[in-house]
């Protein structure tokens, strides 16, 4: 969820007024500062996105992050190398849980949103992918519950559990 919900929904205050965008900027340099540096790949991270690859499918990033802060996150995961094609607040009106940013990717990719599968770990990802036709696997590594995570399609630990399942999961050649 981005700021163009959040704030409205938690303190009642829109995200392009003058005091929202202050929030906003100052929410940025605070998590630059305090929270970036810290950040750790979860396990598996990087496996399962070179699994991704290696069996010929397309890893999108789908982010409600804007765009320049997308290069530091992914260098965190360890997966900035690996993925090409990505889609952020930038690329998008409207933030998750509307579908908007994952409309925006089903259209980079060129791919029918039958044929996706949308990797997230908080509601509003399942909500959003919904709302666009995408499928989704949910990771607990989110910190919502099973219930929380209702609407996805299968749901991992995170990276680690997802490829210990690959063959079974919707990823998996059988389930394409």
């Amino acid at each position: 969820m981005g700021a163009d919900k959040l704030l409205p929904t938690t303190i009642g205050i829109r995200h392009d007024s003058r005091e929202g965008k202050k929030l906003t900027k100052r929410r940025s340099e605070i998590f630059r500062e305090r929270y970036l540096p810290h950040l750790r790949p979860l396990p598996g991270a990087r496996s399962l996105v070179l699994r991704v690859r290696e069996d010929g499918l397309k890893a999108i990033v789908v982010t409600s992050a804007r765009h320049d802060e997308l290069k530091s996150l992914l260098e965190a995961a360890d997966v900035e190398d690996l993925m090409e094609e990505k889609a952020t607040a930038s690329d998008a009106k409207r933030s998750k849980p509307d579908p908007d940013i994952v409309e925006a990717a089903v259209e980079e990719s060129g791919i029918s949103p039958k044929h996706i599968v949308m990797i997230g770990d908080a509601p509003y990802d399942i909500e959003a992918a919904a709302k666009a036709d995408v499928r989704t696997i949910a990771f607990r590594s989110g910190g919502w519950d099973d219930a929380s995570l209702n609407g996805a399609a299968q749901i991992y630990d995170g990276p680690a559990d997802l490829l210990s399942h690959y063959d079974a999961s919707l990823l998996g050649r059988n389930h394409r």
